[in-house]
């Protein structure tokens, strides 16, 4: 099965892109439609045969799976969806692309020191993912960030690369301080940065009385601006960081302690998912600044971090705009190496250890969401009489009229007339003048009206704002496996967008337009705004279920924060995890296994105790038997059934 291969982009709009007849349509025109080439960085491709793989590197060759296969090894194993999917290729490859890339800028601009990377756990805490980024990373000295102790204890337990750097983040207290620092003593390079001023004082206090020199580091609050969703959170905004006068603060606390050669880091978190790669090297700039002035103040310094904030692009686009970024890896490498050369060596101060700690751009490419469809909620009208019913009210009979004399030129007259006569409707229902029925016949004939304009938009030649929103009114509902709330948390928190697609049947026309609503009861359980490269799309192109078939679809680079993040929503749990590794002749090997909580895992995280729920039921089953409601034999089915239930999957099972 060959890869359809990658050519430029062309500009048409999505509805142009699916005027393509069904017998004219291919794979290609699916792989356009949903913008796979633009968003899937080389790694997510549509094939000849209509699915979606996943393409890992192997130097100047690559392989390629299709998903649909690693989902029938699932089912094959009895892992039921949903599942989150991780491919170990890529979460090495991201690794090795940043480290080289900073390599290969540093070479290029004749840097004179070295890169260190360091994931921040925060992102990602799932232990098989911590510990593939240790052993991956390894090679590089790629080291980690922990802004807890919690995280702390992890990183101390992953990583045994000595070279490898321990950033501390986040509020310490003294036992936080006394970890890190027996972390020191071991020869560790864990360095403690320093949020708040209040932080020196426990910092020096818990070091003399444990005799362990520390290594600090102090985090600056910049005044540069990013663009993008957090832009509100940067520059003087920021909850995080010291301002000028409380590190002069810090470096007069340092020197009273004779411990100012202990400060041997400077930090300045630019921002999150910078889109614009202009913020980015103005604030390297101004970070520059402050590591020569704490030069000037006599501290060795040694190390430049400058947090996180490299870009992952989840629409394509390509752009400046939040879910995007306008710049490439390499040229995010080379910025930052330029902009340090540019401010030290014109201070004649040593080239730092360059620190990054890009997590979202480390680990989002490498988890896929899979899920089938349950159930598919059509808006169009099925059983419309071709007549209304002699016994029909005369406002049904309006609304058959309006429906038989839609035309192209008076849509807007006829949308006006339906919701006159349906409101109508409903008052006369409200107030007992007409029955159930009538009053369900009346709504089919209104829907029938509004999904026949709709159909009708597109030849009309002018169309008002509330005809233009009609067709989003009326779009399917594809009902999915899953919970928005557990697996993408970010969709319904803070409006991310992510790629979303079918990865089968890609060689047919998706004929539906539709939004996703999940398993929860919960009018946010849902996803009606999807990233693509021709522009945010409020409706997503599918194909129609077919009876008796499963359809699955996908949502990509969901490796950052959507684990960490969710919630347990109506109870639905973690999902099931795969972790596979392919091989460079296509092979893929399930590496691990992980079942998803079971309905006993979710009682207990709400303090609920299973057997002691399994005991009331029994009780109360009984003594519906002495109260001759059910039968022993039936008690007995009952209690099998709720052992059963307990230890089920907490998602739909077919």
């Amino acid at each position: 099965m060959s890869t359809i291969p990658d050519r430029p982009r062309d500009p048409r709009t999505i509805s142009a892109l699916t005027d393509t007849s069904e017998e004219q349509w291919s794979a290609a025109a699916s792989a356009d439609l949903y913008g796979i080439r633009e968003w899937g960085a080389d790694y997510f491709h549509v094939n000849d045969d209509g699915l979606v793989t996943v393409r890992v590197p192997f130097g100047d060759k690559s392989a390629s799976v299709p998903l649909m296969s690693i989902v029938q090894g699932m089912k094959e194993r009895g892992l039921e969806m949903p599942v989150v999917l991780r491919i170990e290729n890529l979460l090495d490859h991201r690794i090795t692309q940043l480290n080289e890339a900073f390599a290969k800028a540093i070479a290029g601009a004749g840097y004179r020191n070295e890169y260190r990377g360091v994931f921040p756990i925060k992102v990602n805490q799932q232990f098989h993912v911590i510990e593939e980024i240790a052993s991956f990373g390894a090679r590089y000295h790629h080291g980690l960030e922990a802004g807890s102790k919690a995280e702390l204890i992890i990183a101390l337990s992953q990583l045994e690369d000595p070279e490898s750097l321990i950033v501390c983040n986040g509020y310490k207290d003294a036992e936080f301080i006394e970890l890190g620092l027996y972390a020191v003593q071991m020869g560790i390079r864990c360095f403690f940065v320093a949020e708040t001023p209040a932080e020196i004082p426990i910092i020096i206090e818990r070091s003399k009385a444990m005799g362990i020199r520390p290594l600090i580091g102090v985090r600056m609050k910049l005044s540069a601006k990013v663009d993008g969703y957090w832009a509100a959170d940067s520059g003087d905004q920021s909850i995080f960081g010291l301002t000028p006068s409380q590190l002069i603060s810090v470096i007069d606390q340092l020197k009273a302690a004779d411990m100012l050669d202990c400060l041997q880091l400077l930090h300045a978190h630019i921002g999150s998912q910078i889109p614009n790669i202009r913020n980015i090297r103005v604030g390297v700039l101004e970070a520059c600044r402050y590591y020569v002035s704490l030069v000037e103040e006599g501290a060795p310094m040694g190390y430049l971090d400058l947090g996180g904030g490299l870009a992952v692009d989840y629409d394509g686009t390509r752009s400046n705009s939040t879910h995007s970024m306008n710049y490439r890896l390499d040229e995010y490498c080379v910025d930052i190496v330029e902009a340090v050369i540019e401010t030290l060596d014109s201070a004649d101060v040593p080239h730092p250890v360059i620190v990054t700690e890009s997590g979202r751009a480390t680990v989002a490419y490498s988890s896929v969401l899979l899920f089938n469809v349950l159930d598919v909620r059509k808006p169009e009208p099925a059983n419309l009489p071709a007549q209304p019913p002699e016994d029909a009210h005369e406002l049904i009979v309006n609304l058959a009229t309006v429906m038989s004399s839609i035309t192209p030129s008076n849509l807007q007259e006829s949308f006006n007339d339906a919701l006159y006569y349906r409101d109508e409707v409903y008052e006369l229902f409200r107030h007992g003048q007409m029955n159930l029925r009538h009053r369900a016949l009346a709504d089919k004939y209104c829907r029938a009206v509004l999904y026949k304009i709709a159909q009708l938009l597109p030849q009309a030649r002018r169309v008002s704002p509330e005809l233009e929103a009609l067709p989003e009114l009326l779009s399917d509902v594809y009902y999915g496996n899953f919970s928005v709330f557990q697996s993408l948390p970010d969709i319904w928190a803070i409006d991310q967008l992510f790629p979303i697609m079918p990865i089968e049947r890609l060689k047919e026309k998706p004929t539906r337009q539709a939004i996703l609503a999940d398993l929860t009861c919960d009018c946010d359980g849902k996803i009606d705004r999807f990233a693509h490269p021709n522009g945010e799309l409020t409706r997503l192109p599918l194909h129609a279920v077919n009876r008796g078939e499963e359809y699955h679809l996908a949502v990509f680079l969901v490796g950052a924060y959507q684990e960490t993040l969710g919630d347990l929503h109506n109870l639905f749990g973690d999902t099931n995890v795969v972790s596979v590794r392919i091989e460079e002749d296509g092979h893929f090997e399930f590496v691990r296994e992980f079942q998803g909580d079971r309905i006993a895992d979710v009682l207990t995280y709400v303090e609920y105790n299973p057997q002691d729920m399994l005991e009331k039921f029994r009780k109360s089953a009984e003594r519906a038997v002495r109260r001759g409601k059910i039968s022993p034999a039936a008690r007995k089915e009952m209690l099998q059934a709720f052992t059963d239930s307990l230890r089920g999957y907490t998602y739909f099972e077919r």
